[in-house]
Parts: C-alpha cells; structure tokens; sequence
C-alpha cells in the first residue's frame, strides 16, 4: 500500500508530466503548415521531455505518406521519418490503437528504427497516429534507459498527447490538401491553369531578365473525344492520367508540368531551346507508342500532336504571345493532320509558313 508521501510525490511527477503536455500543445494547436508541425512536435518533444530521440514511422500506402513526400526541404522531417508498409506495421502493431512500450526484444521493432539510429536502445514507446479514422503510421520515441518506456507504466498521458497529434495531423491534412487542390488539378495531380498561368509570367520575366531561352510546349490527344465516346469517361480519365505520368516521367525537376482544360497540357522548360523541348517531346511520344494505356478490357493507343514556342523567337515579347504562338502551331498542326497534308521530314513537317512550323507525334 502507497504511503501519503509517496502518493504526493506521484501526483507532483503527473503535474509536472500534464504541463509539459499542455505546452507541447499550445505550439503545435494552431499550425496549419505540414512542415512546421512536423519539424516542431519532432523537436519539441525532445526539448520538453528531455527525449534522445523521436521520429515517425509513416505507412506508405496511407495520405500521410504522400503530404510527407513532398516536404523535400525539410532536414529534420526527412531524417526523422522512415516509411514502413501496412502489411507490416499491422502485423507488428496487431493494429493497437492504444501506445505501445517495450524494452525486451527491441530487435522485433526494427523496421520501425530510422535508418540513422546508432546510439544503443534501451526502451522505446510507439504511439499510433490515427488520421480521419485510418491509422497512417505512429510516433516514436527511444532512450538509452530500459527504464524510461517499461511496459508496465501508464501509458495515459501518451494517449492523450497522441489522439492531440492525430487531431492536429487532420486539421494540417485537410488545410493541405485545400492548398493543394487551389493549384493542382485533382485528377492527374499536374499544376492547374491558375498554378500555370503564376509560372509562366514569373519565368517568361526570369527568362528576358537572365537572357536564357524559355520553351513552351502546348499539346492535346489526338482521340480523347473518341475514347470517351466509346468507352466512357472513366477510361477518358484513365487517358489523361496515362499522358500525365508520361510528360512528369520525362521532364526534369525545373520543368513545369500543367494541366488546362479537357486534354490540354502545357509543358513550360526554362533555359531550354526548340530543339531540346523536340526532343523531349519524341521521348514522350515513343513512350506512349511502346506503353499503350489498359482500359476497360482493351489495349488503347494514346498519341499527341503538340506546338512549340520560344523566347528565342525576336518576335515574342510577352508570356501571351508565347502562350498564344504555340496554340496557334498546335491547331496548325491539328488542322493538317484532317486534310491529310501532313508530311514528316527531318523531325519537322511541311505544310505551315516557316515562322509557323508545327511538331507532332506520328
């Protein structure tokens, strides 16, 4: 039976143990920000609690996954996370929702450990992170003392502190993803006309300021219409996906993939000429003719027809223009290719004015 003392003192440590979670809340309450909440909660409760280490285990088939993956920038987030599969986490976690504190067999934990953990393991807690009802992955934490997580302590501050994040992680995701889709397009994921247009006059600017050539490539399929119309729009859908992940596949990190309207795309490459952004395009091209898209059954082949502008042209002095001059040789292009004048020579085809010449996928 506990003594007086030892029950004041055990009421002074939880005292002491709520208000460090009441502070770690206060600065993680009102982020909004994906990267500053999770560089903050990972920092500040090391600080708050005096803890060596604590990181995220993130599983990869869960939204989580996919909002982390993009904070590139981040230092602390990217060495303070490893990604583990469902599969696994379920079959180590037995899908608990309840922390988890262990400091025996630490061994069957690793998939769990970040590939930069060095320091000896004494004792670790794993807290499950629950996102709109869908555990997403868990927080961690891990100190030299087999003593600081012993599985027979209270665990109820943890969960508290745990449903918080889980609160909080929701909130930051769903503000993320309404940042997200105000300049993407929600069904390819590309930059949406608004996120383009914001791009093309900073780096049409970028372009005349540095004297560097800026590309624009401006394309469509050449039978959405008729895949939509026999096959409907789901299979339409799966199409434009198919051209997406082609044009993302082929384009360098500083190229700027968009998609307008139906299936309009626009590929924007800074400091890139004519002939670069051909050549680009050919790459896209015999892609989609050696991988025809699977829809509803059947092997559907997806080809483009596309016009390209440069700031290398003396005569285009706006992003308008740029804009505007490879639209008019796309639909140049379109134009020849239903009267069948359309011949291929050297890479170009015949059939326009000089100033307009036309590209294409044959």
């Amino acid at each position: 039976m506990l003594n007086i003392e030892t029950i004041f003192e055990r009421l002074k440590e939880n005292e002491a143990i709520q208000k460090k979670f009441h502070l770690l809340e206060s600065r993680i309450i009102s982020i909004l920000n994906f990267k500053d909440f999770f560089e903050i909660l990972l920092t500040e409760m090391m600080t708050v609690f005096q803890i060596p280490y604590v990181w995220m285990s993130v599983i990869r088939e869960s939204p989580l996954a996919d909002l982390i993956g993009q904070l590139h920038d981040s230092d602390i987030v990217r060495k303070r996370t490893n990604f583990i599969s469902r599969y696994v986490f379920d079959e180590i976690i037995v899908r608990r929702l309840k922390p988890v504190l262990i400091n025996e067999n630490l061994e069957s934990y690793a998939a769990f450990f970040p590939d930069d953990m060095v320091c000896p393991i004494g004792s670790i807690a794993i807290a499950p992170v629950v996102i709109d009802g869908e555990i997403a992955g868990s927080l961690n934490q891990w100190d030299v003392s087999p003593k600081r997580f012993d599985p027979d302590m209270d665990t109820s501050f943890l969960e508290q502190l745990t449903l918080k994040i889980s609160l909080c992680l929701s909130n930051v995701s769903a503000h993320e993803k309404l940042h997200f889709f105000a300049y993407h397009d929600p069904l390819t994921g590309l930059l949406n006309r608004r996120a383009f247009e914001e791009a093309l006059h900073r780096e049409f600017s970028r372009s005349k300021r540095h004297e560097a050539c800026l590309s624009l490539v401006f394309l469509d399929m050449d039978s959405f219409k008729q895949i939509n119309d026999a096959y409907g729009h789901d299979v339409g859908d799966l199409a434009l996906k198919h051209v997406a992940n082609a044009l993302e596949a082929y384009s360098r990190k500083e190229d700027i993939v968009s998609r307008l309207a139906g299936d309009e795309f626009v590929v924007m490459l800074p400091e890139t000429g004519e002939d670069a952004a051909e050549t680009l395009m050919a790459r896209v091209c015999e892609y989609l003719d050696q991988q025809p898209m699977e829809g509803n059954g059947r092997i559907l082949p997806v080809s483009l027809s596309y016009g390209i502008a440069s700031t290398a042209e003396n005569r285009i002095k706006n992003p308008g223009l740029l804009m505007q001059t490879a639209d008019e040789r796309l639909y140049a292009l379109k134009k020849l290719k239903k009267t069948g004048n359309l011949r291929e020579q050297d890479g170009y085809f015949s059939g326009v004015e000089a100033e307009s010449i036309t590209y294409s996928s044959m």
